[in-house]
């Protein structure tokens, strides 16, 4: 009988003490990415609890959002819910957390100042945009589980991103991704202070956007036949697949990103990877089909026939609708891998490559690739009258654009750099090591089915965007870096999350710290709190990145 009421006693004693743990806890600003500097201030620790209030400033809707998720997320983590409030005099109310905006907080539009005394918890910053950032930082800060008061030590912690374009991409052509799933991956950008969703939505193995115009190219054009299985084998499993957006679906998509300070870049490809829309309209092709959409993974041989005037009217049409539903700066329009045998072929073509005397320069460039160029910079200058920009994947450099084109550098860094060079803003996104798409350890078979390669989590974290080579001008054309996940065997979203977390993690420390601040080992200590914000919204993850030695060369 002593013994178990003794028992009883140990086990109520470490039960008062988990509990008490679980409602105490202590924030830690080491987070990733890793703010440029956390400097400790003579004060006593502020007490966050469900007294404290969210402040923001009045009659400032993109503020008073920003304080709605900053209470969504304390909630999430801790179960506290902090009401938020306008007010005009927000630093005059102590014992709260106050959001605010002032222009000489930061350098950068999008850094963040975030100052902790026993008083309270200030989050400031040029612009709404930098105030996020900063909340995304207190954010993952605090400890994931049920408590009761979070200990927040007194400090001020700095930060500010060293690029502009800080990018993923989404292939939603080759697998679909519904609503839900596109904006959960907004969601996993946002805490990784991402700001451009780059959002391939057509290709050859389908069409998802709804073009009102020519509503077959999402009606026909979304759906194939039936899908390869494995690496492009002679089996297709002859399922029919498919889907697109609505006009509306977009529409909440780029506002969900927006809240989230988010800028999301269609991709509509052109000339090549066409064939779901040939599929849809014959017309547009040089044989004039028939065409099916693909249901095989690569290159095909169909293009627009882009000596079809016609063709040009249908592109023009198409992007005046994309425009409207996507009020960024940029357009991708591809531009890659677009075969030529089809014009060399074509009578109208070839008429239009005599009409326009594109013929072959010094061995160096054919005439139907000065043929891509000259339908390239067509699209180029529509765009350009109605204030936008074109990217473009790096073959463009062989096309003869001019230099207010984004070069999209994907063959390797190599082709980036020398864009920069020219005089191109660039955006790093060489395959090796930011396709997310390819097997992040050299075990495949212990992975799921990727397209191959390899991209391992000290791979990307080590990656420099700008060549050491480049100097003045051509640096500041590197306007930031991207990692891709196309999505030919990645067909749910569960093995989407798997592809890009924890790489994710590592190229945010590298679009967001200065290279000599760069630390692998200490980045590797500060992940696994951030792993345990994914295990609390349920995202799927590589856990075994997360062992030190799991790079070791096993050969």
């Amino acid at each position: 009988m002593y013994t178990r009421r003794l028992l009883i006693s140990c086990l109520t004693a470490a039960l008062a003490v988990l509990a008490a743990m679980a409602l105490d806890q202590r924030a830690d600003y080491r987070v990733v990415p890793l703010p440029d500097a956390i400097n400790g201030i003579k004060s006593a620790d502020f007490k966050l609890t469900e007294a404290c209030l969210i402040n923001y400033p009045t009659a400032n809707r993109d503020m008073e959002r920003n304080a709605a998720m900053l209470s969504e997320y304390v909630e999430e983590l801790t179960g506290m819910h902090l009401s938020t409030r306008p007010t005009v005099n927000a630093k005059d109310r102590p014992g709260n957390v106050t959001l605010l905006i002032d222009p000489k907080a930061v350098a950068h539009d999008e850094g963040y100042r975030i100052l902790v005394t026993a008083r309270g918890v200030e989050i400031s910053g040029r612009t709404p945009a930098g105030v996020f950032q900063g909340i995304q930082v207190l954010r993952k800060s605090l400890p994931v589980g049920p408590a009761a008061m979070v200990a927040l030590p007194a400090a001020q912690v700095e930060g500010q991103p060293r690029f502009g374009y800080r990018g993923m991409h989404l292939d939603c052509a080759r697998h679909f991704f519904g609503v839900p799933a596109v904006k959960r991956y907004l969601d996993i950008m946002a805490l990784h202070g991402m700001n451009q969703l780059h959002w391939h939505l057509t290709d050859d193995q389908g069409w998802r956007i709804e073009i009102k115009k020519y509503p077959r190219l999402a009606e026909v054009g979304g759906w194939r036949n039936g899908t390869t299985l494995g690496h492009n084998s002679p089996v297709n499993d002859g399922i029919r697949y498919g889907g697109y957006y609505t006009q509306d679906e977009i529409r909440d998509i780029v506002r969900y990103a927006a809240d989230r300070y988010i800028t999301v870049i269609p991709e509509v490809d052109m000339p090549g990877h066409m064939l779901a829309a040939l599929t849809a309209y014959p017309e547009l092709g040089c044989t004039g089909g028939p065409y099916e959409v693909w249901g095989l993974w690569g290159v095909a041989d169909d293009v627009l026939c882009v000596g079809r005037d016609h063709t040009l009217q249908f592109i023009r049409d198409v992007l005046d609708e994309v425009m409207q539903l996507f009020p960024g700066e940029y357009i991708h329009i591809g531009g890659d891998e677009s075969p030529r045998v089809r014009w060399q072929q074509c009578p109208r073509c070839q008429q239009r490559i005599a009409d326009e005397g594109l013929q072959s320069r010094d061995g160096r460039q054919g005439a139907e690739a000065r043929l891509q160029g000259w339908f390239t910079t067509r699209v180029q200058r529509y765009l350009a009258q109605h204030g936008r920009r074109i990217i473009g994947w790096d073959e463009l450099l062989g096309c003869d654009v001019d230099t207010t084109a984004t070069i999209m550098s994907w063959t390797g860094a190599e082709p980036g750099a020398r864009g920069a060079m020219l005089g191109h803003d660039v955006i790093m996104t060489p395959n090796t090591p930011l396709y997310f798409d390819h097997y992040q350890s050299r075990e495949t078979w212990n992975e799921p089915t990727a397209f191959g390669g390899l991209a391992t989590l000290r791979m990307v974290y080590e990656f420099e965007p700008v060549a050491a080579h480049l100097t003045g001008a051509a640096r500041g054309h590197i306007l930031g870096a991207q990692a891709n996940l196309w999505t030919e065997y990645i067909t749910c979203e569960p093995q989407a999350q798997y592809m890009v977390l924890p790489r994710m993690a590592a190229l945010a420390e590298l679009l967001w710290m200065r290279p000599e601040a760069r630390d692998y080992a200490d980045f590797m200590a500060r992940l696994p709190r951030l792993v345990e914000v994914y295990r609390l919204h349920g995202w799927t993850y590589r856990a075994r990145s997360l062992n030190p030695d799991e790079e070791k060369d096993k050969n």
